[in-house]
């Protein structure tokens, strides 16, 4: 049975947390530039990450298979890291996340999500694209001079 949470004080199971993501963002280590931040992760940077930010956590039963982070923003709910075990993927999870991020935004008087993509990741673009986000912008990393991201925007519902 799945089911979607809020990170709350009694989570405790950083490392899982950190392989989950470490596991749904494998795929692109060889594929964007610069490295994605999480190569910078670590269980500490997650805890701060969550405190920081809103952590929200799907359970398949007992078992973590996703998570995504919500971060309030002057006129939109920013959503990062949104991560899915590869084996879990394809089940409606990260519908499921993105749907939670809605109604935290609604929640916050807030009518827009936000989230950033790297170029290279066009299938990811596709995927946002079906859940109604569209490009709103494109931006670079700091020392690059070519376009190495691009943002998207939904309405909340």
């Amino acid at each position: 049975m799945l089911s979607i949470s809020h990170y709350t004080d009694r989570f405790s199971d950083w490392e899982e947390l950190l392989s989950l993501l470490q596991a749904a963002f494998s795929y692109m280590e060889e594929r964007v530039d610069p490295p994605s931040s999480l190569q910078t992760f670590d269980v500490e940077k997650l805890k701060e990450k969550a405190q920081r930010e809103t952590l929200i956590l799907a359970y398949d039963d007992e078992q973590l298979v996703g998570c995504v982070f919500a971060n309030k923003l002057p006129r939109s709910l920013y959503i990062g890291k949104l991560a899915i075990l590869p084996s879990n993927q394809g089940r409606g999870i990260g519908q499921r996340l993105v749907a939670a991020c809605s109604l935290l935004a609604k929640q916050k008087g807030l009518k827009t999500l936000q989230l950033q993509t790297r170029i290279e990741l066009v299938e990811n673009q596709e995927y946002f694209g079906k859940l109604g986000f569209i490009k709103t912008a494109e931006g670079s990393h700091k020392g690059y001079n070519r376009v190495t991201e691009i943002t998207m925007q939904c309405t909340v519902a």
